[in-house]
């Protein structure tokens, strides 16, 4: 029985995101080597592996955290033009950061602005690219408190007054207020209580679906796969020794790692 998202139906025939090659050294050590998928408009995919499999190297290279040694990664924008955003001008890989792409790290305190308020948290990424009417920014940040379950109440407090899970639930906010096409994902849930997780499972997948959002999600809780992503990528030292869509990856893995990975979850 299939229980995780199942994937989009799209007419489109271009990826929002193609990937070929990939390949990140740290000197003479490999973080991630010759990866390559295509990423469809609307789905979710899967990055999962042990600690040091390369997951992270991928994620960071594709978001413009670090820079990729090798590889290409195309990316179509609103216009219908394509551009390869490993070697994208600094100015216009921000401006892109602005508008079509998001991160949201595992500490959320990397992805806020500690020393502002919540609802600044919210109605700075939309005063960056050109919102300037004080109510209607506001209005913004209150619907999004809203859409994260955080009182509207809490509009004007500091981040440090929240709890973890009301901090992720807040950078999620601040990521998605501009209405990016595209979400990279850093261990959303990771250090959070179960229960907490379950919560911030159900609003990121809620989200996802309702929004249309494509992204990009480094886990290595294969529940938290499952239950987001509708293809995934098993990396082991830093290649994809594994993809499909992931109830197949999950229930039937080919790959002896991915056995060991799935029943050491199933049989700890």
């Amino acid at each position: 029985m299939t229980s995780g998202p199942q994937p989009p139906t799209s007419t489109i025939e271009v990826p929002l995101l193609a990937v070929r090659g990939l390949t990140k050294r740290y000197g003479g050590r490999v973080g991630c080597l010759d990866v390559g998928f295509d990423l469809w408009p609307g789905e979710v995919l899967g990055v999962v592996g042990e600690s040091g499999s390369g997951k992270t190297s991928v994620l960071q290279c594709l978001a413009g955290l670090l820079q990729a040694t090798a590889g290409t990664a195309a990316f179509a924008q609103r216009d219908g033009a394509v551009v390869d955003i490993l070697r994208l001008p600094e100015a216009a890989r921000r401006r892109l950061a602005r508008t079509d792409w998001a991160m949201v790290q595992q500490n959320p305190r990397d992805g806020l602005r500690m020393g502002v308020t919540a609802g600044a948290n919210v109605g700075e990424p939309i005063m960056a690219v050109g919102a300037r009417h004080y109510g209607r920014i506001r209005r913004e940040a209150l619907g999004w408190l809203r859409q994260v379950e955080i009182p509207e109440e809490r509009v004007d407090d500091l981040p440090s007054t929240f709890s973890g899970g009301m901090q992720q639930r807040l950078q999620i906010a601040r990521a998605l207020v501009t209405r990016p096409r595209l979400v990279f994902m850093d261990e959303p849930t990771g250090g959070l209580d179960v229960s907490v997780q379950a919560r911030l499972l159900d609003l990121l997948r809620r989200l996802v679906t309702d929004l249309g959002l494509s992204a990009v999600i480094v886990t290595h809780d294969l529940a938290v796969a499952r239950l987001l992503a509708h293809r995934l990528l098993v990396m082991q030292g830093g290649e994809v020794i594994e993809s499909g869509l992931t109830d197949r990856v999950l229930d039937d893995p080919q790959h002896p790692y991915t056995q060991l990975l799935v029943s050491s979850v199933l049989h700890p």
